[in-house]
C-alpha cells in the first residue's frame, strides 16, 4: 500500500523525520518515543472519514476510547496540519517495539500462560464495568447479529470464487446454527451481556508491556462492531491463538475467562462468533490479495464448526491428589481446543458469591458442609449438561469419592453420547499432607483434617470404573 501522503502530512513527517505506516484506513507516523496516527479521508461501507471534522470526531472517540484499556499508551490529540477541509488531527501514542505485539510475541514462541491468565483478569474487570446495551438498542438483536455474518459470504464470493463451494458450505452452517442458538442470542442481551467493547481484540492489537498484556486500537468508526456480545470479544482472541498454532494457549484464555466469568452460558454462541471472527479475517486477508490467507482461515472455521466427538472426563481423588495439575494438563493437550474445565474449587465459592482466591471464612458456618457439597456438584452436573449440548467436551474437577456422584455423570454423558473417562489421581499420604500443608495462592481451601475425613469415607472405583481410567497427566 502506497498512497502518497497529502502536502501537510508529508511536511509533517518531514519536520519529524517519522517513518510512516500505512494501513488501508490510517497512516502511522513514527518518530523516537512517539507515534501519531491519522485517519484518511476517505469513505467505506463501515466507516466514514470523509471530512475533516468527521474524522476530529474520530480522534476524539478513540482516545476516549482506548484510554479505557491503555492510559498510558494514549497521551493526546494533536492537530498536525491544515488540508483544504480545516484542521487535520491526529492521536499521539507512546511508540513501543513492534516486537511486543502479541502476533509477533506469539510467533517468537514468548507467549505464556500466565500472560494469558492476566489478559482474563483484564478482559473480565473491563467487560463488568462496560457500559450494557438497553433493550431499546438494536445492538446485539439477533438479525444484527446474523446481517454481518452472512455479508461475509457476499463479499467473500466476490474475491474468492474459486472457494465457492466452501463458503456455501460454511454459509450453511452459519445459518443453521444461528437458527440453533437465537433463543440464546436474545437471553444473552436481555442478561446484560452485549457491551461497549473493544471490538478488534486480535493478537495485533494486543501489547506485552511490563509483562502484562493491554489491549489497544479498538475500533472507533463504527458502534455496531464495537457494542457486542463479550462472547464475540473473546472469540476473536481465541481464534487468532488457533490460527497461530497454539490451541493450548487458546483453551487457556477460554478457561481462565470462564473461571472468572462465571458466564458458562456464553458456550452457547462462542463457536457460532468464532466461525464469524474466522470468516472476517478471511475477508480481510481476500481484501488484501493473500488468497494463502483466504484458504487458511477458511479451514479454521471448518475445524471451527466440525469440533471432535464430546468428551467428559472426571478428576477423581482426594485433596492434594493432584486432580488440578492433571486437569490442566489435559485441557492443555487437547488439540482442538474444545475442552471446558469445571473445577469444584471454584464453583462452590461462586455459589457463595467468593471469587476463586476468597477466603471462604468469611461466610458464617463456612463453605464446606454436606448441604453445600450437594449444591456444588449439581451445579457441576448442570454446567457440564450445558456444555455438552453446546457441543463442548467437558472435564470436572472435584474429588468424586463417592459412587452415586460418579454414576451421576456417566449418565449424564451416555445422555449426550459422550465417551466417559476417569482421570484417576492419587498420591501417598505423607505426600497429600505435604501439599496440603505447602498449598498457597490456590482456590483449594483443602486442610489436612479434611483429608482425613475424606479417606476415611471414599469409596474405591470398581471393576466398571477401572477400565475408564485414563490415569493423570
Amino acid at each position: 500500500m502506497t498512497t502518497p501522503l497529502p502536502p501537510w502530512l508529508e511536511a509533517f513527517r518531514a519536520r519529524h523525520d517519522a517513518t510512516v505506516i500505512e494501513t488501508h484506513i490510517s497512516w502511522l507516523l513514527l518518530a523516537g518515543a512517539l507515534t501519531w496516527k491519522i485517519k484518511k479521508p476517505i469513505g467505506l461501507p463501515f466507516l466514514d472519514y470523509g471530512s475533516a471534522e468527521k474524522r476530529r470526531r474520530c480522534c476524539e472517540a478513540e482516545l476516549r476510547l482506548n484510554r479505557r484499556f491503555a492510559p498510558d499508551l494514549y497521551l493526546g490529540l494533536e492537530v498536525v496540519g491544515t488540508s483544504d477541509q480545516g484542521e487535520e488531527w491526529a492521536v499521539q501514542m507512546r511508540r513501543f517495539p513492534e516486537a511486543q505485539r502479541l502476533d509477533h510475541v506469539c510467533a517468537h514462541g514468548q507467549l505464556r500462560l500466565a500472560h494469558l491468565s492476566g489478559l482474563a483478569v483484564t478482559l473480565h474487570a473491563f467487560h463488568r464495568e462496560a457500559p450494557v446495551a438497553g433493550p431499546d438498542s438494536p445492538f446485539g438483536e439477533p438479525g444484527q447479529v446474523l446481517a454481518p455474518a452472512l455479508e461475509n459470504f457476499t463479499e467473500l464470493a466476490a474475491l474468492a470464487p474459486a472457494q465457492a463451494s466452501r463458503l456455501a458450505r460454511l454459509e450453511a452452517w452459519t445459518r443453521a446454527e444461528f437458527a440453533r442458538i437465537r433463543p440464546a442470542l436474545a437471553a444473552r442481551k436481555a442478561a446484560g451481556r452485549v457491551r461497549e467493547c473493544h471490538g478488534d481484540l486480535h493478537l495485533g492489537n494486543l501489547v506485552l508491556l511490563d509483562d502484562r498484556i493491554t489491549p489497544f486500537d479498538c475500533i472507533e468508526f463504527n458502534p455496531q462492531l464495537r457494542w457486542i456480545d463479550v462472547a464475540s470479544e473473546i472469540a476473536f482472541t481465541y481464534i487468532d491463538l488457533l490460527d497461530h498454532r497454539r490451541p493450548d494457549l487458546a483453551a487457556w484464555l477460554l478457561n481462565e475467562w470462564l473461571t472468572l466469568s462465571g458466564d458458562f452460558d456464553a458456550m452457547q454462541v462462542l463457536r457460532f462468533y468464532a466461525v464469524y471472527r474466522a470468516m472476517v479475517r478471511a475477508k480481510v486477508a481476500g481484501l488484501g490479495g493473500a488468497s494463502e490467507g483466504v484458504e487458511a482461515y477458511l479451514r479454521l472455521a471448518e475445524e471451527i464448526s466440525s469440533p471432535p466427538p464430546l468428551r467428559l472426563v472426571i478428576a477423581c481423588g482426594v485433596s492434594g491428589s493432584g486432580k488440578t495439575t492433571a486437569s490442566a494438563d489435559l485441557l492443555l493437550a487437547d488439540a482442538s481446543a474444545t475442552t471446558v474445565r469445571l473445577r469444584s474449587d471454584v464453583e462452590r465459592k461462586r455459589l457463595f458469591g467468593l471469587g476463586p482466591l476468597d477466603d471462604s471464612r468469611v461466610v458464617p458456618g463456612g463453605i464446606y458442609t454436606p448441604g453445600s457439597t450437594l449444591r456444588t456438584y449439581t451445579t457441576l452436573h448442570d454446567t457440564a449438561r450445558l456444555l455438552l449440548g453446546a457441543g463442548w467436551s467437558v472435564v470436572v474437577d472435584a474429588a468424586f469419592l463417592r459412587r452415586d456422584e460418579r454414576n451421576r455423570f456417566l449418565a449424564l454423558a451416555n445422555a449426550h453420547g459422550a465417551s466417559l473417562d476417569i482421570l484417576a489421581c492419587s498420591a501417598p499420604d505423607e505426600e497429600l499432607r505435604r501439599r496440603l500443608l505447602a498449598r498457597h495462592g490456590d482456590a483449594s481451601e483443602a486442610t489436612v483434617d479434611v483429608l482425613d475425613r475424606q479417606l476415611r469415607w471414599m469409596e474405591p472405583l470398581d471393576a466398571d470404573e477401572l477400565v475408564r481410567v485414563v490415569g493423570p497427566g
